[in-house]
């Protein structure tokens, strides 16, 4: 069970490049179920979700990069490509801090994953952190790949803070 919410930034924390990060490229053969393929470094990884915002369902499964790449040919929509920074919290959290890239230039959303919806929903939102966007359609990583090309632009501008 992945139990995670998710916010827009008001400004990107101090010492950004100090943290952990991975470089990301991950597309979707399906949005409806979700079946994702991501490249982290270089790790490969196929993930299945279910539906839903706060809590949905998760298996994921390590993959060859040939694999990767014979189910990239299957990828549809837009691919994201991103930054991803792992920042401690209190409460031993981490705030996962994505800086979005090529066609989605200058989008920044950072999630958090909890163990059980009370922890979710008793969190302490650090002050770095801007409109919760969690129980809000459009915002997920399957949406913006399903996005058209010409409405990208305008929801990027729409969304910065």
């Amino acid at each position: 069970m992945e139990i995670e919410r998710k916010f827009l930034i008001k400004y990107l924390p101090e010492n950004l490049e100090s943290y952990p990060h991975n470089e990301i490229a991950q597309g979707y053969i399906s949005v409806s179920p979700v079946i994702r393929i991501r490249k982290s470094d270089e790790r490969y990884i196929l993930t299945v979700k279910s539906s839903g915002f706060l809590c949905r369902e998760e298996f994921e499964t390590e993959m060859t990069a040939d694999e990767f790449k014979k189910l990239s040919c299957k990828v549809e929509g837009n691919v994201i490509s991103k930054t991803r920074y792992k920042i401690p919290l209190p409460g031993n959290l981490t705030a996962e801090l994505d800086i979005f890239h090529d066609d989605f230039e200058g989008l920044v959303y950072v999630e958090v994953e909890f163990s059980d919806v009370p922890s979710a929903e008793t969190f302490q939102i650090p002050d770095f952190f801007g409109r919760e966007l969690t129980e809000e359609a459009g915002y997920s990583n399957s949406d913006l790949s399903s996005m058209k090309k010409e409405d990208i632009k305008p929801f990027i501008e729409k969304n910065m803070n």
